[in-house]
């Protein structure tokens, strides 16, 4: 992970965002419909989950270049990668989104290319769609997942909550990052040259009583509390105020009508 990563490259932060793949994945695997790409690149792939995820579905004479910016990522990937049976290949590589590692016969090759919680956090948004859509061939697909941070509903609302987030997603700005990308991804596809044919929303929410709502839950808080020394020094909130509201966030996951609605934005385009 980059400087630019809000939420820090701590155990903690692996393991919460190793969660976060566990809740989201499939839904986010649906959404894709992988055919019979033969060439995928995954940008800002992390530890891997999801692109082994799409290993699995991919036929075995299909391949997955997967790009992640922080090396200790790019080896754990590679311990996860040799622990797991999965049907195509995967090059993981480590380099810069902006200025993709790979080859000049890769260069308009690539079927499909995919990247994931990325964008938010780079501050050249729009340089890394373009080297997406410099790598795919006519026809390809290019897909961005990512978050607007005001998409999202507590109720009951716990206290302080709205204003904790707030502090939260605008902490972003110091880092050069934009907390709200999600709502321009159709954007950033049509400047880097790939024709939009295709939005959603991935929902992730849940409520009390249903199996993923502590474990979402649990996830927000870690997001909270990951990034709190960035948020305090941005000065929008007190330490005292913001650690109430995640105590309150925390009292509210016990509430028997606890609901929390919260989407990921989804956009695909064509090149």
């Amino acid at each position: 992970m980059s400087e630019n990563y809000i939420h820090g490259s701590s155990e903690t932060e692996r393991q919460r965002l190793a969660l976060m793949n566990e809740l989201i994945n499939q839904r986010c695997l649906d959404a894709l419909g992988l055919h019979e790409e033969e060439l995928v690149l995954d940008v800002g792939a992390g530890t891997g989950q999801f692109t082994r995820m799409m290993a699995h579905q991919l036929p075995h004479h299909s391949s997955i270049i997967a790009v992640e910016h922080n090396p200790d990522q790019v080896q754990a990937a590679l311990q996860l990668a040799d622990s797991d049976s999965h049907h195509c290949v995967i090059d993981f590589r480590i380099g810069d989104a902006t200025q993709l590692p790979l080859e000049s016969n890769e260069l308009g090759q690539v079927d499909l290319a995919h990247c994931r919680f990325l964008l938010e956090h780079v501050t050249r948004p729009l340089a890394v769609v373009r080297a997406m859509v410099a790598a795919v061939k006519p026809g390809g697909r290019v897909v961005l997942l990512d978050d607007d941070h005001e998409l999202i509903r507590f109720w009951p609302e716990p206290e302080g909550l709205a204003v904790a987030w707030k502090a939260y997603y605008r902490s972003y700005h110091k880092l050069g990052n934009d907390p709200l990308i999600g709502r321009k991804l159709v954007s950033l596809l049509h400047q880097a040259g790939a024709r939009p044919n295709r939005i959603t929303q991935l929902f992730y929410g849940a409520c009390a009583g249903s199996p993923p709502f502590q474990g979402i839950v649990e996830n927000l808080i870690g997001v909270l509390h990951g990034a709190r020394q960035m948020v305090l020094a941005a000065g929008e909130i007190s330490a005292s105020d913001y650690d109430t509201a995640l105590d309150n966030f925390r009292a509210f996951a016990e509430l028997p009508d606890a609901a929390l609605w919260y989407v990921i934005n989804w956009a695909e385009g064509i090149v």
